[in-house]
């Protein structure tokens, strides 16, 4: 956090102060788990559903935590407030209008945040201190906590943004007051909260709408609303994408082993891109990242090479692991219609290039309200379209319920419906020296246990053919 006194800090959340210091300076961040406490850090009591922070100030305390933010008056250091959650906002809001060195990109869009949110941090962190949340901190709670952690050499700071409702990422602009935004794509993730398509899009424009006059609006032109959220305000707009009149694209795509190669283009001219980033669906990530750097005056070599080195450092978002001549994806951090078609395109290649069969264990995508059967279905159909050899279904039949009537005659793909993951694992015996898995669900779902299960049972498969084969020896 910048550095302020406690009496600052007090005023800007109009709390009260106990056992600390007025005139004394901090530069303590925010932590919401008493287990993170530490020397160099605050505790901000919040209330859950089924937990209470307040009953935890005295854990973080003994654990090195400065102070807490606490609704309770305590004989701990602390700044009681009437509602943490809010003075946290307060808070940040407090920090980000002191930071004026610190330039301020907001980012959303219905899928690929956090990917770009990764590119754009090891883009940006060599041309300064760069702040990015981790995970997917990008709600009420994480955008303060990001800004939180902004400290007074901080040059950049991304903010991810999601909604769940209308007014959510207004709500988070008003904290973050972001000076460029940029919308990814507009997508039907969370269609059964919003209803429709075009509310999506209204919710998503909330950046476009919050940002100052001054302010540069980056749009991706993959759907037919985010390339028109500037539309009459009088700002300066940066499009992405692979079409000839993007100010920032993709041109002379390839892909290598799953991976993307292009060159990127953009008004300074032209650098080729060989993305370390699993999949196709990459380019547009990797083009929204870039089109924020053009924004920021960067160099395109810069860029380019920013691009071309980065890693994937997000858990459970298209990782790859090669164990006993098996290619596991393990994609199972989140999943909607859009992103599941991706991972099962990226799954197809890499089949291909491999010369293996192509296995998907796919479970429920959730929050697609009405649509939710038929957009199941249509994976299941994309899946049979893409030649995957194995669909795997856990814990859902909505992508196989009437997939038979499609299946046209020469068909080839075999489906398989399991209840459970322990069930499923069983098609582990199945497979073969080449074979491609993908293990993709919605969070709730939970697939991230089955993807390090199969792992386990693709190594075990090996060892026993190597101790067989040896013994025949």
């Amino acid at each position: 956090m910048i550095t302020m006194t406690f009496e600052e800090i007090a005023r800007a959340v109009g709390g009260v102060l106990h056992n600390i210091d007025a005139a004394s300076v901090t530069s303590a961040v925010p932590v919401i788990d008493s287990r993170l406490a530490r020397k160099g850090t605050f505790f901000v009591a919040l209330q859950g559903e089924r937990v209470d922070g307040n009953d935890f100030c005295s854990d973080a305390i003994k654990a090195g935590a400065e102070f807490v933010l606490t609704t309770h008056s305590s004989q701990l250091p602390s700044i009681q407030v009437e509602d943490s959650l809010k003075a946290l906002s307060m808070l940040a809001r407090y920090v980000r209008e002191k930071s004026d060195g610190t330039t301020f990109v907001g980012l959303t869009g219905s899928q690929g945040k956090t990917t770009t949110k990764d590119l754009l941090r090891h883009m940006l962190s060599s041309h300064g201190e760069t702040v990015a949340p981790e995970g997917s901190f990008n709600n009420e709670i994480g955008v303060p906590l990001t800004i939180l952690t902004c400290t007074d050499n901080t040059k950049y700071c991304i903010i991810e943004m999601g909604a769940r409702h209308r007014g959510d990422i207004a709500h988070l602009c008003e904290i973050a007051q972001p000076s460029i935004g940029l919308v990814l794509v507009v997508g039907s993730a969370h269609l059964g909260e919003f209803g429709s398509v075009e509310s999506i899009a209204s919710a998503k424009a909330e950046l476009i709408s919050s940002l100052p006059d001054t302010g540069i609006a980056v749009l991706g032109t993959y759907d037919p609303y985010t390339p028109h959220m500037s539309e009459g305000q009088n700002l300066r707009t940066i499009t992405f994408g692979e079409s000839s009149n993007c100010i920032v694209r993709a041109a002379d795509v390839e892909i290598r082993e799953g991976r993307a190669h292009f060159d990127l283009v953009t008004p300074e001219g032209r650098a080729p891109v060989s993305l370390r980033l699993l999949g196709l669906h990459q380019v547009s990530n990797a083009l929204g990242a870039a089109a924020v750097a053009t924004a920021l005056g960067i160099q395109i070599e810069s860029i380019a090479a920013s691009l071309s080195t980065a890693e994937s450092s997000s858990k459970w978002r298209m990782e790859l692991h090669d164990e006993g001549g098996i290619l596991l994806i393990n994609d199972s951090y989140n999943a909607n219609p859009e992103s599941m078609a991706a991972a099962l395109r990226t799954l197809a290649l890499l089949a291909q290039e491999r010369g293996g069969l192509a296995w998907a264990f796919i479970g429920k995508m959730h929050e697609l309200g009405e649509s939710e059967a038929e957009e199941h279905l249509r994976i299941g159909r994309l899946a049979s379209d893409l030649g995957i050899d194995h669909l795997v279904s856990i814990g859902s039949d909505l992508f196989l319920d009437g997939l038979e009537l499609d299946f046209a005659a020469g068909d080839e793909m075999t489906t398989h419906y399991f209840l459970t993951q322990e069930e499923s694992l069983g098609m582990s015996r199945h497979f073969s020296h080449g074979d491609v898995v993908l293990v993709k669900a919605s969070r709730a779902e939970h697939l991230d246990e089955l993807a390090e299960k199969l792992l386990v049972a693709a190594i075990s498969k090996a060892e026993t053919e190597d101790i067989s084969e040896g013994g025949e020896r």
